[in-house]
């Protein structure tokens, strides 16, 4: 059977998305053995991406796709490039491990320079194990846990494996610059992947519509600029909801067409598959295998990535009950991709699960919970229990209700509630800090996730979400009703249900430090849920608006109800280069150093931002002085001692202050000179307020050379 140019363009397209996302989650799935036992080098990573690309695009070519015209295949296309070249030439530089961005290219260097994960310190580089013995020296910083013995020392990175794994590519390629455009490309397909989805579900010729005011909404911008897990992780997403749709698609005998969420969706999911194979249960069980693996090995890619696979098992659930041959699979393959990922946490990452497991603990026993819940419906319905008359024939209208309540219930929040968390919270600290910094009350505890539905409405409106809230509600009636009433649900039901209740779970505990625009990445999931509601609620209006005018008005309507709110927060950001500058100021303090120069940060700042920059990007060992060795120890005498055991090993002692120089005085330091005077511009972190621009960031270092002798009286 042969196919027309519609079919193989979808085709090519989602195949695209599809196969990126499960080259990422495969190239991190084989760098946790690889860079466990040091063989991540350049030529096993070369032979992975391309082994791993091979049969990504082999199995992407196995599920199926809808139709897409070729003006809106160009329109798609043209989105995805734009945002793409847009992003890249406004790329974040940040390679300082100052936030999560700069962390991951770190982590990523290092991964790169040593071939390993957990990066064994020779003790004998740093003066031996009595280095590190002494009170107050370390080789802890943020984001890099200090782990093993004294004499046996290493390092172990923050954050699950995949972000560094990926990012360590571009690093072979181009160094340290070639790091910051993955972002941006990766951003573009996740763009063009969203675009495919909400075509599929609401009608093809509505997908680049979606995908432009999706690549307009900043907290995408800002995230898809920066080297954060997030383009990871939601480009992988997006082709597990494209798979999620494919295998929904396919019934029994062929593709179900599928109304949509509009009555002008009917064309792209009631056409052939491509490739002109006729449709079957292979094909579904192979779309939800697919589907699956990509949401349960997201975790691979950013450790909350739990909380989707354990809605994908209400998906799941549902699907068995209503017997579609996919479900199985589906089920399958996202638990042994969760197990996977959660192996290899536990094995490299054992430090960062401790530091998240106050979040990370309760969202797991809410997986066994949920999935016990779902087995146990799944076994009464197999004897023969269902649900009651009663409440069957109230469910559409409850869903709706609810879902309409809840929206409320989440906007709502800052009336009457103050959310916070244990004081003794390092965020809190934090939060504090910023408070104080911003002359508003000082509570530390306090995480503003009451106000995180104001998150949203800073950067789309509030009439936005108000469509967007109607849009749920009425497409919840409409799963209720199918369910009701015994046909199969509509295609975009798992993607829709995965995504709100991810939204939902998100709205009710960010769970992340409430500074902006950083945590905006928390919502980003909810942010395209809004637009591809309010895009559904476009198409509608047009399906049911009488007249050859009032619909497509109407529709117009709803879109510039999203687009200019969305135009006028972003446009201020338009042209940012957060941190541009960072590497000139890396490639002068590197240069500062000699070959047996051992570094060791003695003010705060550096100890929080330079030590792994120094050990990865500079090549060279570095130590840090603890708050208590600062504020309340002999940081001279100390100083002296590590000077005397680092030349006892052929080495000279170097001290690295980013504060000021007073701290290199402190410790008595000779040689003393400054090494860079870069001012970049980072992100305002606000609390309260929508960020709307960018503040000085100076990062000048001072170097001196540290005394051997005994401390002067």
């Amino acid at each position: 059977m042969t196919t027309g140019p519609d079919e193989r363009l979808g085709r090519v397209l989602q195949q695209v998305v599809v196969a990126a996302g499960l080259w990422l989650v495969g190239v991190s799935a084989l760098c946790v053995p690889l860079s466990a036992v040091g063989l991540w080098d350049p030529v096993v990573g070369t032979l992975v991406v391309l082994a791993v690309a091979w049969q990504s695009w082999l199995l992407a070519a196995r599920v199926p796709a809808g139709a897409v015209g070729r003006a809106t295949g160009v329109l798609l296309v043209a989105v995805a490039v734009a945002a793409t070249v847009w992003l890249g030439a406004t790329r974040a530089e940040q390679v300082l491990p100052r936030r999560d961005a700069g962390s991951n290219v770190q982590a990523a260097i290092s991964l790169a320079e040593t071939h390993r994960r957990v990066v064994p310190v020779p003790a004998s580089t740093i003066g031996g194990a009595a280095t590190l013995e002494r009170p107050g020296i370390t080789l802890a910083s943020p984001a890099f846990y200090e782990v093993g013995s004294a004499s046996h020392p290493a390092v172990q990175p923050q954050f699950v494996i995949g972000p560094a794994a990926v990012y360590s590519l571009a690093y072979w390629v181009g160094g340290a610059g070639a790091i910051l455009v993955v972002p941006p490309l990766l951003t573009g397909l996740t763009l063009l992947g969203f675009g495919l989805l909400v075509g599929r579900c609401v009608g093809m010729r509505w997908g680049p519509i979606a995908a432009a005011l999706a690549a307009l909404v900043f907290p995408v911008v800002h995230t898809g600029r920066s080297t954060l897990s997030e383009p990871l992780a939601d480009l992988a997403l997006v082709a597990a909801l494209l798979a999620l749709v494919s295998a929904a698609a396919t019934g029994r005998g062929g593709l179900a067409p599928d109304r949509g969420m509009s009555a002008t969706t009917n064309r792209a999911t009631s056409e052939r598959t491509a490739g002109g194979v006729a449709p079957d249960r292979g094909v579904g069980a192979t779309s939800g295998a697919v589907a699956g693996l990509l949401v349960g090995a997201t975790m691979l890619l950013r450790a909350d990535a739990l909380r989707e696979t354990v809605l994908l098992t209400v998906v799941g659930a549902l699907a068995v009950l209503q017997r579609r041959p996919w479900a199985r699979p589906l089920l399958t393959w996202a638990w042994v991709g969760t197990a996977y990922a959660l192996l290899a946490a536990l094995w490299l990452s054992y430090r960062y699960l401790g530091d998240i497991s106050g979040s990370l603990v309760p969202l797991a026993a809410g997986a066994v919970v949920v999935a016990l819940g779902c087995a146990v419906v799944v076994l009464l319905s197999r004897r023969g229990v269902g649900m009651p008359r009663t409440v069957a024939r109230l469910l559409p209208g409850a869903l709706a209700a609810l879902t309409a309540l809840a929206g409320l219930v989440l906007a709502s929040r800052p009336l009457w509630q103050v959310v916070r968390q244990s004081p003794d919270d390092p965020g809190s600290r934090y939060v504090a800090a910023l408070q104080l910094r911003e002359g508003v009350t000082v509570d530390g505890a306090r995480t503003y996730a009451e106000h995180s539905v104001a998150w949203l409405a800073w950067w789309v409106g509030w009439p936005a979400l108000g469509v967007a809230l109607a849009a749920l509600s009425v497409a919840l009636w409409t799963v209720g009703s199918a369910w009701v009433a015994g046909r199969s649900l509509p295609a975009w039901s798992g993607p829709l249900l995965v995504a709100a209740g991810s939204t939902l779970l998100t709205l009710w505990r960010p769970g992340i430090t409430p500074d902006h625009p950083w945590a905006d990445r928390r919502i980003l999931i909810a942010l395209l849920l809004v637009v591809g509601l309010v895009v559904a609620g476009a198409a509608w209006l047009v399906g049911h608006v009488p007249g050859r005018v009032a619909g497509p008005a109407a529709a117009s309507l709803v879109v510039l109800v999203l687009l200019v709110p969305t135009v006028l927060a972003t446009w201020p950001h338009r042209g940012e280069r957060v941190e541009a500058g960072s590497l000139r100021a890396v490639e002068a303090v590197c240069a500062a150093l000699g070959p047996h120069d051992v570094a060791l940060m003695v003010d705060s700042r550096a100890a929080n931002e330079w030590p792994q920059v120094v050990r990865g990007q500079c090549g060279r060992p570095a130590l840090s002085t603890t708050q208590a060795l600062r504020s309340g120890g002999d940081l001279p005498a100390t100083v002296r001692a590590v000077s005397r055991d680092v030349a006892s090993r052929g080495g000279r002692l170097v001290l690295l202050a980013a504060s000021d120089a007073s701290g290199l005085r402190t410790a008595r330091a000779t040689d003393v000179r400054q090494v860079s005077a870069v001012t970049v511009q980072e992100d305002a972190r606000l609390l309260e307020h929508r960020p709307d621009h960018l503040v000085d960031l100076p990062l000048d270092v001072w170097i001196g050379v540290a005394p051997t002798g005994p401390v002067a009286p």
